[in-house]
């Protein structure tokens, strides 16, 4: 069994950040989004995954996540030069694939449930597809699918006018080797694009062993800046363990689930879990609210900051007022004029600079 990954595309949702880097590498209480999906394959036993990478961030992706040693797998690239939709990704796969059944799972996707009983399903019920499916409150958002009381699939429709259930694509699949040939057999949708679900649906056309499952606990698409601290704070509030590695003074306290990396200095600051502090920070003067995660190499004095995240080597200074859901990037900085307003809320792209006046 083998898997693809899918971390290309232009994740325009997420723009200013997307400008400069993958959607994928924006991290969740401290890691990169993608690396939750290949630590979800390796524990399932699947440790040969193909990663699709765009032009525009492809070498980002591959610098950051490397070979997979760190994993436990093997990493292989797979330009996708055009993001011409999920099924031209499993054909531009296919020289990897070969004749593997495999995974698909779309990269800036977060889910509470293992793997391995929906892989051992779909091997003991010898099906040619599996797709992983979570009931939510918007169905037109998502692709969205028609099931029996049986678990097979019916019908498949891209975010439908009226929608035939509430169960959404979850962007977890897995596939018998029979979807190439389905996918040979499909047309561009009307966005110029081969759809995944065109393909499944031709599968279901043909008879094929075609059937879903509901996936247990959350389900977490980070594609723009709200769904991504709210998937911050989920992932803090169900997964962080408290770890201070860094050095905190007398001064300071820590209350709740705290994680501090090494080399951090903390001075004269409260810090209120759940909060994940990287490595080599430095804060000082410092209140820290619950579900903030600050990246390694990052610095902040005079901050009260919450629910936000802060990517690596952002430099927050002398902001009197609260800052609060707010996703800051790579080396941005923050410093204050000396009027104040009462609170800021900010999504502030890589290498940024914004003074508060």
């Amino acid at each position: 069994m083998k898997a693809i990954i899918l971390a290309g595309g232009k994740g325009t949702r997420l723009r200013p950040l997307t400008h400069t880097g993958a959607k994928q590498l924006v991290p969740v209480a401290n890691k990169p989004i993608l690396w939750y999906g290949i630590e979800d394959l390796v524990e399932a036993g699947i440790t040969d995954i193909g990663i699709i990478i765009s032009p525009e961030t492809g070498k980002e992706v591959q610098a950051k996540t490397g070979n997979g040693d760190r994993f436990g797998a093997h990493i292989s690239y797979i330009l996708q030069e055009d993001p011409a939709g999920l099924a031209h990704a499993v054909k531009i796969a296919q020289p990897f694939l070969q004749d593997s059944a495999f995974v698909m799972y779309l990269g800036d996707n977060l889910v509470q449930s293992g793997l391995t009983s929906f892989l051992n399903d779909f091997k003991a019920r010898q099906l040619d597809a599996l797709t992983l499916l979570c009931p939510v409150p918007n169905p037109t958002a998502f692709g969205v699918a028609c099931v029996d009381d049986q678990g097979r699939v019916l019908k498949l429709v891209e975010k439908p006018k009226v929608p035939p259930s509430n169960l959404a694509l979850v962007g977890i699949y897995l596939f018998d080797r029979v979807i190439h040939e389905a996918i040979a057999n499909i047309q561009p949708s009307a966005r110029g694009e081969l759809e995944i679900t065109d393909a499944i649906q031709y599968l279901v056309d043909q008879k094929s062993k075609v059937e879903a499952r509901q996936i247990q606990g959350w389900w977490l698409d980070t594609g723009k800046k709200d769904d991504l601290l709210e998937a911050n704070r989920v992932i803090l509030d169900t997964c962080l363990t408290a770890d201070n590695r860094g050095d905190v003074d007398e001064a300071s306290q820590l209350i709740g689930r705290v994680n501090i990396g090494a080399g951090s200095q903390i001075k004269n600051c409260t810090i209120r879990g759940p909060v994940a502090i990287g490595e080599n920070c430095y804060l000082e003067n410092c209140f820290i609210g619950p579900y903030s995660s600050v990246a390694s190499q990052s610095t902040l004095i005079n901050v009260d900051l919450e629910h936000s995240v802060l990517l690596e080597g952002a430099k927050i200074v002398d902001i009197h007022q609260r800052i609060v859901d707010s996703l800051v990037g790579q080396r941005a900085r923050i410093t204050e004029a000396p009027q104040r307003p009462k609170a800021v809320r900010l999504m502030i792209g890589d290498d940024s600079q914004v003074e508060l006046v």
